[in-house]
């Protein structure tokens, strides 16, 4: 059964490509720290189930050490000139995007079609297994067209990557903190404290007391996914499932929403609000909050009205 395994090693060999591509880059600004880098989090992907609890911890925070030296850096990856890329763009045009359909069109097709099959593909991640050949095929289909050197997928990923920075992997840390937070009693702290605000019988208090604190939590640690036990685990559970009667499908989803709301306006959302502005070469680097922050809010009230609606029947 193709199941999650498989997409980790698919992770781990592209992380692992990149960190041999660092170290064969010799005009590279972090040549050693950026291989280190990449090549720890291929580690992960490819043996981190096997490594220990005290393993995975080391390797975390030699990756935040890594990322306060420089890593990954920037190099030279040997791929296409920007005028090269010009030249293909105009010759292509719009054609160019027709391969980035591909991802989504085989991960919807996947989706509906791939449970058919039996024991084929694990049916609870059926859908991250689609994007990931759709992905593969995509690459494929772009290596056949254009006919790049092999390397060019190898290398472009890098090229991207190391625009991103170490940004990329701040939501599955900050993914990790929250993790931490619903261990630690963070949910049971927050719960005895938010009664406090929350007049007796009040859904809609209840509600605004949840959506605000999914977007209060998300903005404090920039990832939804990290403020999402806290917050479920000390209000949505305990005040709106069980309290109130609330339907725990419609509050965890659209209460994940709320969370994504924070995200539009949170510094530490880093690669989704300040990398596009680094990348853009932007003069105000908060120019993406800036631009976001009246959809976030109304985005936010819209989810809030929807909980508070459809959420108790």
């Amino acid at each position: 059964m193709i199941g999650l395994p498989h997409l980790y090693l698919l992770a781990g060999l592209v992380f692992a490509g990149w960190a041999i591509a660092t170290l064969l880059d010799r005009q590279h600004t972090a040549r050693l720290r950026g291989s280190a880098f990449w090549a720890l989090i291929s580690l992960e992907f490819l043996a981190g189930d096997v490594l220990s609890d005290f393993h995975n911890g080391l390797i975390v925070l030699a990756l935040v050490g890594l990322a306060l030296a420089g890593a990954p850096g920037k190099g030279q990856p040997a791929t296409t000139s920007t005028a090269d890329r010009q030249a293909s763009a105009a010759a292509r045009g719009n054609r160019l995007f027709l391969p980035a359909l591909i991802v989504p069109m085989v991960a919807l097709a996947g989706t509906l079609a791939l449970p058919r099959l039996g024991d084929l593909v694990d049916p609870k991640q059926v859908t991250l297994i689609c994007l990931g050949l759709g992905a593969i095929i995509a690459i494929a289909v772009l290596l056949a067209w254009l006919r790049p050197p092999p390397s060019a997928a190898v290398q472009e990923g890098r090229r991207l990557a190391e625009g991103v920075g170490w940004a990329m992997i701040l939501p599955q840390l900050l993914a990790s903190l929250g993790m931490v937070f619903g261990l630690a009693g963070m949910g049971d702290i927050v719960g005895a404290v938010a009664p406090l605000a929350i007049p007796e019988g009040s859904r809609l208090a209840a509600v605004l007391v949840f959506t605000g604190g999914m977007a209060l939590f998300t903005i404090l640690m920039g990832n939804a996914f990290a403020a999402f036990p806290v917050l479920m685990g000390g209000i949505g559970l305990p005040v709106l499932v069980h309290g109130l009667g609330g339907d725990p499908v419609v509050i965890g989803a659209v209460g994940m929403l709320a969370g994504f709301c924070g995200t539009l306006l949170s510094p530490m959302a880093a690669n989704f609000n300040i990398v596009p502005a680094a990348l853009l070469n932007l003069p105000d680097r908060y120019a993406v909050i800036r631009a976001q922050w009246p959809t976030a809010v109304a985005l936010w009230l819209f989810n809030t009205a929807l909980i508070w609606g459809f959420a108790f029947r």
